[in-house]
């Protein structure tokens, strides 16, 4: 540790953001980081805990504490402040090879288990010295194609280029293994391209990183549906293993009267209509799902509602409300939340903060759900009737349960971001293999009951994090690998 004082010298610094008035006329990425110096001086306030609980990846009372990847923090925290900036590329992605992904999208676990942030209220800005590092790499050449010096002759198809896809993909290929990816969409990145707003995630950074896999070997087939387009027989006798990486996209539904109206939709299909529209045509084509001039619902309140949010008000919704059934969190830690687990408390996110800059309040609506939808003469959805909750133990189990209280609220926009179910199950029958219950590929240790095919990522765990799909990744290439070599000198 360069400076031992540093995290109590400096302040938290983070980057700043452009105004909500501002940024919402377009749907580009609006942090504006920190000059060098500054990052450094960040890096400074790394304070060598001891335990770095940042890194430790690990499960706390039931939740997750720090990073899944196991990032080597500290070392390239310290790496930061002394401006070491090559070196900290070559520690950074010595366990996160796509820290230009997570430094955009994650949540930051490792900032919620931040040492520094249990004892100063301010942890170290980990995500944004991630993001620091990555960018210098590729602007200095520190981030570059290196296709493996050896193949094995070994073949891989990999289903699905999401973050699990592309991570599996990556470390196989690196391996020596010829690895071919099959995406359905007509972009590789899964829900990063389309499911994530384009304000987080510019989608130019996922085709940097693409063109590099493609120039160290990797070979993309989209606009293949393997399932239905492609055989799965086909895959099977022409690879010598395949993996499952086609995440966990089956949307949770709502089943109340007036659902078949129109105008009702799942929030990934809403915004995925809306990217693929801006990447097409800058919105010319018309076929974006729009907002502008409705007055919108959204039906969740998790970070996918809060994309609704964004997305909606950049397209000019007339007025938006987003229903919550739980109760609105506490704005500190309570006694059973302790450090370093993460933080169940109120965060206002910044499509909350966009509405309110423009319609002067907080659109979320607590301990509230859809009891029924309303429907015009042309079968347009036109309202909803609410419900309030409120928490009761029934059967010995806490849940949410209607109080009677009922009322009505105009929309003729609603869209539904309640979570998913699971994967979409096509893929695993063509396959043969087993389901759980819980909508998700059963397995053991990765492997399928097929010895040919595995799974990994949201497709095994259920709906996840981006960076528990890019250590599901890592952790199913080695398996892979040591089922075609014999042993693997993989990491898991």
């Amino acid at each position: 540790m360069g400076n031992p004082t540093g995290f109590m010298e400096f302040t938290r610094q983070t980057s700043q953001t452009r105004p909500p008035e501002e940024r919402i006329q377009n749907f580009n990425e609006f942090h504006i980081p920190l000059h060098a110096d500054e990052q450094q001086a960040q890096g400074a306030r790394c304070m060598d805990c001891g335990v770095p609980f940042c890194q430790s990846g690990m499960m706390i009372g039931g939740m997750a504490s720090g990073c899944p990847l196991n990032n080597l923090i500290p070392e390239w925290n310290d790496l930061v402040y002394r401006g070491q900036w090559d070196l900290a590329v070559r520690r950074l992605i010595a366990t996160n090879r796509y820290p230009e992904f997570t430094s955009r999208v994650c949540p930051a676990l490792c900032e919620a288990a931040c040492t520094c942030g249990m004892t100063t209220g301010a942890p170290v800005t980990v995500k944004e010295n991630e993001r620091a590092v990555v960018e210098y790499g590729y602007e200095h050449g520190a981030i570059h194609p290196v296709p493996p010096p050896v193949r094995t002759g070994k073949t891989v198809a990999v289903v699905g280029a999401g973050p699990a896809g592309l991570s599996v993909a990556d470390l196989l290929n690196k391996r020596g293994h010829k690895v071919t990816i099959y995406e359905r969409s007509d972009r590789v990145g899964g829900l990063l391209m389309y499911g994530i707003p384009n304000m987080k995630l510019e989608k130019w950074v996922i085709d940097r990183r693409v063109k590099i896999l493609e120039e160290e070997g990797i070979e993309f087939v989209t606009n293949a549906d393997v399932g239905r387009d492609v055989s799965a027989r086909e895959l099977r006798d022409r690879y010598d293993a395949v993996v499952l990486c086609c995440g966990a996209k089956q949307p949770r539904d709502i089943s109340v009267p007036g659902r078949e109206a129109e105008g009702i939709y799942f929030a990934v299909d809403y915004l995925t209509s809306v990217t693929r529209s801006l990447l097409d045509s800058d919105f010319a084509d018309g076929k974006a799902v729009s907002a502008k001039g409705k007055k919108v619902l959204v039906i969740g309140g998790g970070d996918t509602g809060n994309d609704c949010l964004g997305t909606a008000i950049r397209q000019g919704c007339e007025r938006i409300v987003q229903l919550e059934m739980m109760p609105c969190p506490p704005t500190c830690r309570i006694p059973g939340n302790p450090w370093p687990q993460w933080p169940r408390v109120l965060k206002t996110d910044y499509g909350q903060e966009e509405a309110i800059a423009v319609f002067g309040s907080d659109p979320r609506m607590y301990q509230a759900t859809v009891k029924a939808f309303y429907q015009n003469e042309a079968g347009q959805v036109c309202g909803a009737r609410v419900a309030r909750l409120e928490s009761q133990v029934v059967e010995g189990r806490r849940r949410m349960a209607p109080t009677g209280e009922e009322f009505d609220l105009e929309c003729d926009l609603a869209l539904i971001a309640a979570g998913f179910t699971g994967c979409e199950g096509y893929v695993a029958e063509a396959f043969g293999v087993e389901m759980t219950p819980r909508g998700t590929v059963a397995d053991t240790n990765y492997a399928t009951g097929d010895p040919k095919v595995f799974v990994c990522g949201d497709m095994r765990r259920g709906q996840s994090l981006v960076v528990w799909a890019l250590r599901e990744g890592r952790d199913t290439a080695a398996v892979v690998d040591a089922s075609l070599m014999g042993y693997t000198n993989l990491y898991i």
